[in-house]
């Protein structure tokens, strides 16, 4: 399955087998697409086209964007928290270099989204939980940035 986006202007351009990105930018920020790999198709979605992501700030998913989302991440192990607006997803790597190397890679791109995760690593493990704290839910910005850790994820593998 594959979603174009619906902004006027917006060219999805492959740079890469596994990255997708996008020449139009809102407020100066790089409009970010998720790109995920459920088992049988490939999804591309430009946050910018949906509602929530134009106003600037950080809005909780509503039923009919959770739809639309969260099946793509499942089929690729992310789980929603019992108790909590929030997904979660376990990792295993060869070793803690890797595990390690994982990380930093997320905390790099982390910090350019001004977005962060909570983790725990143990060794060779690597726990994610996400949500947003402005909005105490989960929103565009947990997508974008569970889509780029599957990315690195998979770079590593």
């Amino acid at each position: 399955m594959l979603i174009k986006p619906a902004v006027q202007g917006c060219t999805c351009i492959p740079c890469l087998p596994t990255t997708f990105t996008c020449n139009s930018t809102t407020s100066g920020l790089p409009r970010f697409f998720a790109y995920l790999l459920p088992p049988a198709s490939a999804t591309l979605i430009c946050f910018s086209s949906l509602p929530w992501c134009q106003a600037g700030k950080a809005h909780r998913l509503n039923a009919e964007e959770r739809e639309q989302l969260l099946p793509n991440l499942r089929a690729v192990g992310w789980n929603e928290v019992e108790g909590r607006d929030a997904i979660f997803k376990e990792f295993h790597f060869k070793d803690f270099n890797r595990a390690f190397g994982f990380m930093t890679r997320v905390a790099l791109q982390a910090e350019k989204l001004d977005h962060h995760p909570e983790w725990f690593n143990v060794y060779n493990k690597v726990h994610i939980t996400l949500s947003t704290h402005e909005c105490t839910g989960l929103s565009e910005r947990d997508i974008n940035l569970a889509s780029f850790i599957e990315q690195v994820a998979a770079s590593l593998s």
